[in-house]
C-alpha cells in the first residue's frame, strides 16, 4: 500500500528521515512501517493493528482511530507490547482526507536501555537524529568515568602498598621501628595490660664478619620466623635495629609466662642455622618491661627500661632474660646466664 498523492515523499524518503514511523489506516492498521520500528519488533508490520502493538499511556482517552483523528497533531506517550516494558515517545499528525495518521517514534529516555535491548546501531536512527551523538557522549562519559575509577583504585592500592612498606622491613617482613612505636602509643592510649620484650642477638657481628652479610641475612631472617612462630596474632614483633627486635604481648604480664616464652626463644636461637653449607652460631638476650610495674605508663620511660634490663642480661652472660622493675625492686633474671 502506498501513501495518497496528498504526501508529497516517496517512502524510502520517509524510511530514511523517519525510520522510527508508522503509517496507519483508518482502522488502527499498519500500512507503511520504517524499517528501524520493524526491526525493533523483528519483522513486517504491514496489517497489523497499532492497538496490538502499543500500549497508549498518555493520552488514556484514545481508544480508537476517532479518537486519534480527533486529537489532530498531538504527542503520545506508549508502553510497547512485547514483555520488555520499553517506553516510547510517538509524534501523531493526521494527514489530509484524514483517513491516515503518520506517527514518528522515538525511544526518549529509555534510547540507551533499547539500543542495547533492540541490537541497533547508529544506521538505525535518522541522519539528523542527536541519539547516536548522546549514545557516543555516553559512552565516553563512561569510558571516562571507568578510567578514572580504575585510576582511582589504582592510586589507593599504590598508597596502601607505600603505607605497609613505609612500616614494613624489607629484609624481615616485620614490622619496622616507626611502625612499632606508632602501634606502642596506641597501645598506652588504649589502656590495659602489655609487656614489651627486646631481644638483641649475641655473636651475630661474628656472623657477619666471618660469613658475609648473605650470612647474617639468613639469620635475621631466621629468628624473624622464630619470633612470629612464638607469639600470637595480638602480638606485634618488630625489627628496630640491625639485631634489635622487640616483640609487644598484648593483654600479657605473667612474669612465668613471660620467662617461658624468653626462655623457648633463647632456646630456639641457640640452634644453628645453616647457610651454605655452614653453621651460623648466635643466641640472644632478652630485657623485658611490663606496663604494670608503672603508675602511669611512658612510651619512652617503658622502652628505656626494658633496654636496660637487656643490656643486664648482656653483663649477666648472655643467653638470658631480665624483667625489669621499679628501683624499689630489684630487676629479675628470668633465663639462665652462659
Amino acid at each position: 500500500m502506498t501513501i495518497p498523492r496528498t504526501i508529497p515523499i516517496a517512502l524510502h524518503t520517509l524510511d530514511q528521515m523517519m525510520p522510527m514511523h508508522l503509517v496507519l489506516d483508518a482502522a488502527a492498521r499498519i500500512s507503511h512501517a520504517g524499517p528501524t520500528i520493524e526491526k525493533v519488533f523483528g519483522g513486517p508490520l504491514v496489517g497489523r493493528s497499532a492497538f496490538s502493538l502499543f500500549e497508549l499511556r498518555r493520552p488514556r482517552v484514545v481508544r480508537s482511530m476517532d479518537d486519534v483523528r480527533a486529537m489532530g497533531d498531538a504527542k503520545v506517550y506508549l508502553r510497547l507490547k512485547d514483555g520488555s516494558g520499553t517506553t516510547m515517545v510517538g509524534a501523531v499528525s493526521v494527514l489530509s482526507g484524514g483517513n491516515q495518521v503518520l506517527m514518528n517514534l522515538s525511544f526518549g529516555y529509555s534510547v540507551v536501555d533499547a539500543v542495547a535491548r533492540y541490537k541497533l546501531a547508529g544506521s538505525d536512527f535518522a541522519p539528523t537524529d542527536l541519539t547516536v551523538e548522546m549514545l557516543y557522549l555516553m559512552e565516553a562519559k563512561t569510558a571516562a568515568m571507568e578510567a578514572t575509577t580504575q585510576l582511582a583504585h589504582r592510586l589507593h592500592d599504590e598508597k596502601a602498598e607505600a603505607q605497609v612498606e613505609a612500616m614494613t622491613d624489607g629484609l624481615t617482613g616485620l614490622h619496622n621501628r616507626r611502625a612499632f612505636d606508632i602501634q606502642l602509643d596506641r597501645q598506652i592510649a588504649r589502656g590495659g595490660e602489655f609487656s614489651l620484650m627486646h631481644i638483641d642477638l649475641d655473636f651475630f657481628k661474628a656472623v657477619n664478619d666471618t660469613q658475609g652479610h648473605a650470612a647474617g641475612d639468613a639469620v635475621l631472617r631466621e629468628v624473624a620466623r622464630v619470633l612470629q612462630e612464638e607469639t600470637r596474632d595480638t602480638d606485634m614483633v618488630a625489627r628496630v635495629g640491625g639485631d634489635e627486635f622487640v616483640i609487644m604481648f598484648n593483654r600479657l604480664s605473667d612474669a612465668d609466662m613471660l620467662n617461658s616464652i624468653a626462655t623457648r626463644i633463647i632456646a630456639q636461637l641457640e640452634r644453628p642455622i645453616p647457610f651454605d653449607g655452614k653453621a651460623c652460631r648466635i643466641s640472644a638476650s632478652i630485657g623485658i618491661a611490663r606496663s604494670v610495674d608503672y603508675d602511669t605508663v611512658s612510651a619512652a620511660q617503658m622502652t628505656a627500661d626494658a633496654d636496660e634490663a637487656l643490656y643486664m642480661s648482656k653483663n649477666k652472660g648472655r643467653a638470658c632474660a631480665t624483667l625489669f622493675q621499679t628501683p624499689s625492686q630489684p630487676s629479675t633474671a628470668l633465663g639462665r646466664g652462659d
